[in-house]
């Protein structure tokens, strides 16, 4: 039974993933532009997925995701904040570069991995973990990143940084629809607010097609990438794919966490990394070919990690 559900929740995931890398190596799909894809996944349909699934969602089981987010929030500032002062303090290299792969190795990827692997293990109610984690990586770490990358991309312009580059660092990741869309449909959960059917059938047109196009442009995005390993991509790797999940597993007890509520938040910390620092790093002209390194190694030794996280907290 285990290992049927191992295979049912994973092979789909990486057939697609690989289906993608295949595109793109082969040039059926151009890999050094995905933009199009990018805004699909990103402004549309995963957007309108999570939203649609926060707002009908009861409003027990949105309270329900509080420890969930707890516990993903705090792993993910942990490893980030200590993933940029290993990479600041041993390699020296500059803080937009260490700011980006710290944002690699703490935010997994949710939109590509983590909305079929949650949905395939919990069913339908894996949307809105996933919604809430999105939420608190886009605001937590993507905004910090987009923070430390603005100011460090002003001073070597010669100008002046922005007078307030937290403020508009928040108000730029809030501006996104994979960020406001589930905050919205939360607060609507909240509002004993019923989402109209109709508007949710036409949500859920488009939002069904989200985990297969984002996994899809994941593996368009892996295949423009060079690999190369050395050891600060297996640290990273490491970092990833081992121990986000470990400390998660620390916080979770140490929080007390329900055993629900705990196996969700320790699944969602095992994903792979994802792929907003390759975005992040080809956006400012940092080191993407790093980060591209450390996605691809996180990504297959995920396989293995993800098998034994699946088999371990959803025995039955």
């Amino acid at each position: 039974m285990t290992s049927n559900v191992i295979l049912m929740a994973l092979v789909p995931v990486f057939f697609v993933l690989l289906l993608g890398f295949v595109a793109g190596k082969a040039r059926i799909v151009d890999n050094g532009h995905v933009e199009g894809l990018n805004a699909l996944v990103m402004d549309f349909a995963l957007p309108a997925s999570l939203f649609a699934a926060t707002a009908s969602a009861p409003r027990d089981r949105i309270t329900d995701q509080v420890p969930v987010f707890l516990v993903f929030g705090v792993t993910m500032l942990i490893i980030y904040i200590a993933w940029y002062w290993f990479e600041r303090t041993f390699f020296a290299v500059t803080r937009s570069d260490a700011a980006v792969q710290a944002l690699t190795v703490a935010f997994p990827n949710l939109a590509g991995v983590g909305l079929p692997i949650l949905s395939a293990v919990l069913g339908p109610a894996g949307v809105v973990p996933v919604a809430v984690a999105l939420a608190t990586g886009s605001v937590l770490v993507s905004t910090l990143t987009l923070v430390i990358a603005e100011i460090s991309a002003s001073k070597a312009r010669g100008t002046d940084a922005p007078a307030s580059p937290v403020p508009t660092a928040i108000g730029r990741a809030f501006a996104k629809p994979v960020v406001w869309a589930p905050a919205l449909g939360i607060v609507l959960s909240l509002s004993d607010v019923n989402l109209d059917p109709l508007v949710h059938a036409c949500l859920v047109l488009i939002g069904n097609a989200a985990a297969g196009v984002a996994l899809f442009l994941t593996g368009l995005v892996l295949s423009a990438q060079s690999l190369r390993i050395d050891w600060r991509v297996v640290a990273a790797t490491g970092a990833a794919d081992i121990l986000r999940p470990l400390f998660a597993i620390a916080i979770a007890y140490g929080f007390h966490l329900g055993p629900d509520a705990a196996k969700t938040a320790i699944l969602l910390a095992a994903l792979p990394s994802g792929f907003f620092g390759i975005l992040f790093a080809v956006n400012y002209r940092l080191d993407s070919a790093t980060v591209g390194s450390m996605v691809i190694a996180s990504t297959g030794f995920s396989v293995a990690t993800l098998a034994i996280a699946i088999a371990t907290l959803f025995p039955h």
